[in-house]
């Protein structure tokens, strides 16, 4: 694959220039993810929209997919009913061009490998670029075999977020660290516990422990890292971001638009991130 056109803008770095700002004001970046096109698509932008004026710092974007392994039953649901309403990769990409024109929050679109392929990779970062993204989370692509993705993200200024789990031996979250310490910007996406996402009521005991074993080979190459599955409440939020960087909050998102009325379902969510965001302001020590 031959990637013609670099852009001389760097998308990624706005999205380290979040966390470099967050850092500054002593707090941590909030990330909520939504589905594209859950419950509709102009509702899903709406509902977005909200989550940016309630003080949101960066937006993730799912990309539906009929077999989306990493998710728990509630984001499965939200992407079957974008599916059956005609959600597509360019549609998604609608959605991101629409809330770029309206926000300057730094935008993510988290999907799977194979409609990427399918659409094809120089064409998928060209239009994601095009259409304001940032960067681009891919839960079933392992660095080893990200490197023709890898190739056309950095050729369009897009970081490549990869997950670490709780499981992942120290060469490999070397190996992580120093593949985005390399490029236009981003963050480590450590995932909180192996398994799918999904809110949880508490967050696991190993958890800092784990985010300490990663900081060793993160922190030297200034290199952020956000900790996401099973965050659910602001004491979560609170908890989360005293020792790591941000925090994404995904499933307990998808549970309150599901449960408020629509016309509800965006005041709903701006004052539920309010709160999040309230959370992440609380002044901490980082150890």
């Amino acid at each position: 694959m031959e990637v013609k056109d670099v852009v001389a803008e760097q998308p990624a770095t706005r999205i380290s220039q979040v966390f470099e700002r967050a850092r500054r004001e002593r707090r941590g970046v909030l990330i909520p993810y939504f589905m594209c096109g859950y419950p509709s698509a102009e509702q899903s932008e709406k509902i977005i929209l909200a989550a940016i004026e309630g003080g949101a710092d960066i937006i993730e974007l799912g990309i539906p997919f009929s077999d989306p392994l990493a998710d728990g039953a509630t984001i499965q649901q939200a992407g079957h009913v974008a599916l059956e309403q005609g959600m597509t990769l360019k549609g998604c990409m609608q959605i991101a061009s629409r809330i770029a024109a309206q926000s300057d929050a730094p935008l993510v679109f988290m999907g799977y490998y194979n409609p990427i392929l399918a659409y094809g990779l120089e064409r998928f970062c060209r239009d994601a670029c095009n259409s304001g993204i940032c960067g681009l989370i891919i839960p079933d692509l392992p660095p080893e075999e990200a490197e023709s993705l890898q190739r056309a993200a950095y050729a369009y200024g897009l970081a490549i977020i990869f997950l670490v789990p709780p499981t992942t031996p120290d060469e490999r979250i070397a190996h992580i660290a120093d593949i985005v310490a390399q490029g236009p910007g981003g963050f480590l996406y450590c995932v909180s516990l192996s398994g799918v996402t999904g809110s949880r009521s508490e967050l696991p005991p190993h958890l800092r422990e784990f985010i300490a074993r990663v900081q060793t080979y993160t922190e030297p190459k200034n290199v952020p890292l956000a900790v996401g599955f099973g965050l659910s409440t602001p004491e979560h939020i609170a908890a989360v971001t005293g020792f790591a960087d941000g925090a994404v909050i995904g499933s307990a998102l998808v549970k309150l638009i599901e449960r408020a009325e629509e016309a509800q379902q965006p005041g709903t969510i701006r004052e539920y991130i309010s709160r999040l965001r309230n959370a992440a302001d609380l002044p901490v020590e980082r150890q």
